[in-house]
This record gives C-alpha cells, sequence and structure tokens, in this order.
C-alpha cells in the first residue's frame, strides 16, 4: 500500500528535521544516518521512508550502499510556501522595533 504523504507532515517530526539537516550539507547512507540517532534503524529507515516519499530526499544506488539527499527542489517548494509567513513576521518585527524606539527616546 503506497500511501500519499504531506510534506508538511514529514517536516513536522523533529528526527526527521534532524536528518533533513544532516544530509542538508552531504550525502549519507542509512547507516551512518542512523549512527547519528539514539533510535533503532528501522525507526531511521522509516523516517527515511516517508521523505523519500515526500520527494523531499532522493535515494542513489552505488553498489551495494543508497545513499540518500535532500532533493532540492523540493525544498525550495516547502521554502517558497513559507516566505510570506516569514516576511510578516519581519514586518510586524520592524513596526515593533519603530514603535520601540519612538517609546525610548521619550
Amino acid at each position: 500500500m503506497n500511501l500519499r504523504r504531506d510534506v508538511f507532515q514529514a517536516i513536522a517530526d523533529p528526527t526527521r528535521r534532524a536528518i533533513l539537516l544532516l544530509l542538508a550539507s552531504q550525502t549519507m547512507t542509512a547507516g551512518a544516518i542512523a549512527s547519528n540517532f539514539d533510535t533503532a534503524r528501522p525507526t531511521i529507515s522509516k523516517h527515511l521512508q516517508i521523505l523519500t516519499e515526500c520527494e523531499l530526499l532522493e535515494p542513489a544506488q552505488n553498489g551495494r550502499e543508497i545513499y540518500y539527499h535532500i532533493n532540492a527542489k523540493k525544498m525550495k517548494e516547502v521554502a517558497d510556501f513559507i516566505e510570506p509567513f516569514r516576511n510578516m513576521w519581519e514586518d510586524r518585527f520592524n513596526k515593533l522595533e519603530t514603535i520601540m524606539k519612538k517609546y525610548k527616546s521619550k
């Protein structure tokens, strides 16, 4: 049974976010990824499966090993979705800073 996974459900899990951070700078095998966690390897494999189903990770076979790397295109889609919210909060903080400066000068 192939479940359709939602990207935002996938990144809601702290372990999966940690896996994405690990893979942000290098490709790694499942074993290398698992060695960074105090979790059973099958648990990490399940996280990798979810991230792969969401297309946040892309597996690449190299001999007997499977290396995982970030799918930059899919990560950009996530970043593009979040950008308006970041802009909104940045604008609010800038307005608050302006108000605080006016208040402080009085």
